[in-house]
């Protein structure tokens, strides 16, 4: 597990961005995904479901509706860029993308989180994004 994936509790403590929200996190690695989930637990968000793989994302979204997805950009089983693709077919969905193989690309204009990060990393993304998707115009 990279060292930095998650950061120290005490390391921000700042407010949580906007609300409190209904998130769904993808990442294939079973144990990244559950670490993430207990990280946004902890700044008061909830976390809908944890799915491993590209059809598991779009089935998991499609049952809960979360208010935020952060996905993986690359999954055993398929790739988060494709998923976020049918997904946003629904209707407009905020997500950012989280990828640990060391190059930090803008896929379809959403922001991209480099593994390892820390809380205030996280937070400022999440932030970032409810922000973005508030914006007069925003998809």
């Amino acid at each position: 597990m990279p060292r930095g994936l998650i950061a120290p509790a005490q390391e921000t403590r700042s407010a949580q961005p906007w609300r409190a929200l209904c998130i769904l996190v993808v990442d294939d690695d079973a144990l990244i995904g559950m670490l993430l989930a207990e990280m946004l637990e902890v700044l008061g968000h909830s976390v809908c479901a944890t799915p491993r793989t590209e059809r598991d994302a779009i089935a998991a979204a499609k049952r809960h509706r979360p208010e935020l997805v952060i996905m993986d950009i690359k999954l055993a089983q398929g790739n988060g860029p494709s998923a976020m693709r049918e997904i946003i077919c629904a209707g407009p969905m905020p997500h950012f993308f989280i990828t640990g193989d060391g190059t930090s690309r803008l896929t379809a204009g959403a922001l991209v989180l480099e593994k390892p990060f820390t809380e205030a990393e996280l937070v400022k993304a999440i932030a970032l994004t409810i922000d973005d998707s508030m914006s007069p115009g925003a998809v």
